[in-house]
């Protein structure tokens, strides 16, 4: 009878524990640039984050998630976001780490997860090769090559011959770069020239002065969402390109929704190829957008904001599935292979990458109601990122 009830007790105790450690928060590790020239990147991050967790409680596999967010402005600074992640790991022991808006981010924090055995879901750094930079790492914004290659194709079917190329001089940029000259040779059309411009750089003269003399038919653009875009389109205005009859085409970080208007009706009829628009017509996206613009009244939904409001999701059905485990390995595996619907359409997570596969768009910028507006008139569905190919 005493060695039963000892049997019952010892039983009784490791139920408690297990209770008690299944209703540990969950501590996710943001890290972001709150601050600085990249603020509204952290802003449309933590937005589309917390707009998932009011919809859908703040409760994943009956773990209350708790938020530890740290700003890393610039987010140009690798130093200060590898400090980041050790403090959230060693002294807040987060269970995930997330956001990562800027490739050198990512970078930096990539060794951390894979020593400490943390899953780290990227939210929008897209340089290609992120991914396999830890085994722990997914992905659910973009990379550029899988922007990247559908408006160079669109180029070259368009009759646009000659195209010089613009690129932001860091890790995103020379995927651009690469894979813009890949698609587009391949497709017979020639480079006219092509140069790299430091980030933050607000002066485009001598570069656009360039471009001018060449006389290419189309200047291809990426540069990071924010104000590097907003400069290059004053300078592309005041140099008079267009008027000189070079057209522009770009990825769709230049002429997003958080900087749209900024740049006002000089926006007009650039033609871009991007992942999310707010103009994205499927019911998932006006309940998304229609929800966003009650929570956040002043800002206009980006492609940052519905990839976070997808991490979160992702960050919530591989939880689903191992139970409330957040072990970097069972994360990871039970993330491989997932799909749902997205405000941006269908998506996936590349079992072999853990890269997403999603439709890549073919947007003009029109003036809908008043509102400038990407609207979507080609797509390349199922698209997977070609730099890993």
């Amino acid at each position: 009878m005493r060695q039963l009830k000892s049997s019952i007790a010892a039983a009784a105790l490791a139920f408690f524990a297990a209770a008690g450690a299944q209703a540990a928060d969950l501590k996710i590790g943001l890290i972001l640039p709150m601050t600085g020239p990249f603020a509204s990147h952290g802003k449309q991050i933590t937005n589309g984050i917390k707009l998932y967790l009011a919809q859908n409680g703040d409760t994943i596999a009956g773990r209350k998630v708790q938020l530890i967010i740290k700003d890393d402005a610039p987010g140009t600074s690798g130093d200060v976001s590898k400090r980041n992640a050790q403090e959230l790991v060693i002294q807040d022991k987060v269970d995930i780490l997330a956001g990562f808006s800027l490739t050198p981010e990512a970078f930096a924090v990539a060794p951390i997860a894979t020593e400490a055995k943390k899953p780290m879901v990227v939210m929008n750094a897209a340089t290609s090769s992120i991914t396999t930079k830890s085994d722990y790492i997914v992905r659910t914004s973009m990379t550029l090559p899988q922007t990247t290659a559908p408006i160079a194709s669109w180029a070259a079917k368009n009759k646009i011959k000659t195209v010089y190329t613009i690129v932001a001089d860091y890790g995103p940029g020379y995927d651009a770069e690469g894979q813009f000259k890949k698609t587009f040779t391949a497709a017979g059309g020639q480079i006219a020239g092509e140069v790299r411009v430091p980030v933050n750089s607000n002066d485009f003269s001598p570069y656009l002065q360039k471009v001018k003399d060449t006389k290419p038919d189309a200047v291809f653009l990426f540069v990071p969402n924010g104000p590097m875009g907003i400069a290059f389109m004053k300078g592309f205005q005041e140099r008079g390109l267009a008027q000189a009859g070079i057209k522009l085409i770009a990825t769709g970080d230049l002429i997003d929704e958080d900087v749209i208007d900024a740049i006002g009706d000089p926006a007009l009829g650039v033609i871009n190829s991007f992942h999310y628009s707010e103009a994205h017509k499927s019911p998932e996206n006006k309940a998304f957008t229609e929800a966003y613009y009650k929570a956040y009244p002043n800002d206009r939904p980006n492609f940052m904001a519905v990839a976070a409001y997808d991490g979160m999701r992702l960050i919530a059905e591989a939880l689903k599935k191992t139970g409330g485990d957040a072990d970097a390995e069972k994360f990871i595996a039970a993330a491989r292979g997932l799909k749902w619907m997205s405000p941006r359409g269908p998506v996936e997570i590349d079992p072999a990458t853990r890269d997403i596969v999603q439709t890549v768009y073919i947007r003009k910028v029109e003036k809908v109601g008043g509102k400038l507006q990407n609207i979507e008139f080609d797509q390349v569905p199922e698209f997977k990122d070609p730099g890993k190919q």
